[in-house]
């Protein structure tokens, strides 16, 4: 039987290159090279907690779908949906909502860090403008998972909590059913696949604003990467590749060549503009052909809304047996 591998982006902002390198690469990568069945959802619920206006979130919705197809993402291999078009996933989230412990919710790492920015910040209330979507955001998560029996989730380092979360309801719930109801996910983490540094070196976040839109046009490209932030460096001194935000984006667009090339530049001595010029030529190089088809795509919305309904559909064949098979073991109508 084919395993099934799931991948979500939240539509909060411009798919920017960490996306792509984090979550959209390592995912048709890995539908490429495995017999999986692939779903690619976009996560418009998940966008609530931060509340955005409704006509952004609209097109930032059709531009993550458009991405991922640029990208290559095939929608008559794979499944791409709407999260908000499949209501079993919020059905089931209110099931798991019940076998998940408030104290696991304490530990997920989105809310506690939003208490720890309250605490620093001298709040009196911690909890200060959180809501409760954010503080379930884990078992929505994990609903988006287990509802589809999937197998495996590609993820950075930084999400894994995520998927251990959603593997500790499952348990729980198969525990109170004494019964394998819920698929227990796996997650998948590329071993060359690291925190993708920002313009400003953090990791690259639309909260950190230090992101690069990955389709942004030439130009923008070029006076994006050119704000990276260096040291103070003459052009003929050494420097260090390892802690270089330049040098690490170039590796995920350059050939190992190319990469070597570079690091005997940087021992030798090379000036920050030049080490940004030679960026931004790989990245434009590789992107350039994907933007030209996402600038189709992105103007042709009922294209994209007959993509999207056709892979709900899709999605909810599978959904609708999960829930069945949940609802019955807990003794709910079906």
């Amino acid at each position: 039987m084919q395993k099934i591998v799931l991948t979500g982006i939240k539509p909060t902002g411009k798919v920017h290159i960490g996306n792509y390198i984090g979550a959209i690469r390592p995912g048709l990568k890995m539908i490429e090279e495995n017999p999986y069945q692939s779903l690619f959802f976009i996560a418009d619920y998940h966008a609530l907690t931060s509340t955005p206006e409704k006509d952004e979130l609209r097109e930032l919705t059709y531009d993550v779908a458009a991405t991922w197809i640029a990208c290559g993402l095939d929608p008559k291999k794979s499944i791409i949906y709407r999260q908000s078009d499949i209501p079993e996933i919020f059905e089931i989230m209110w099931i798991l909502s019940c076998f998940s412990p408030k104290g696991l919710m304490n530990r997920a790492h989105a809310y506690k860090a939003r208490v720890q920015s309250n605490e620093t910040q001298g709040k009196m209330d911690f909890d200060a403008g959180i809501n409760v979507g954010l503080f379930l955001y884990p078992v929505l998560m994990a609903s988006d998972i287990l509802t589809f029996d999937t197998d495996i989730v590609p993820v950075g380092e930084d999400q894994i909590q995520h998927i251990e979360i959603a593997r500790d309801i499952a348990g729980k719930v198969n525990h109170h059913c004494r019964s394998q109801i819920l698929k227990i996910p796996e997650f998948s983490v590329q071993k060359e696949t690291k925190i993708v540094p920002g313009l400003d070196g953090q990791k690259m976040s639309k909260s950190y604003d230090n992101t690069v839109p990955l389709f942004c046009d030439s130009k923008k490209l070029r006076k994006l990467l050119m704000k990276i932030k260096t040291d103070s460096l003459p052009p003929e001194a050494p420097k260090e590749t390892k802690d270089s935000v330049i040098f690490q984006l170039y590796k995920e667009f350059a050939t190992s060549e190319e990469v070597a090339d570079l690091a005997q530049k940087y021992q030798s001595g090379i000036g920050w503009g030049e080490a940004k010029q030679i960026l931004y030529e790989a990245i434009d190089k590789h992107i350039s052909p994907m933007r030209k088809e996402y600038e189709g795509l992105i103007h042709d919305k009922q294209e994209l809304d007959k993509i999207l309904n056709d892979g709900a559909a899709r999605a909810r064949e599978s959904a609708k047996i999960v829930l069945k098979r949940l609802r019955s073991a807990l003794g709910l109508a079906i």
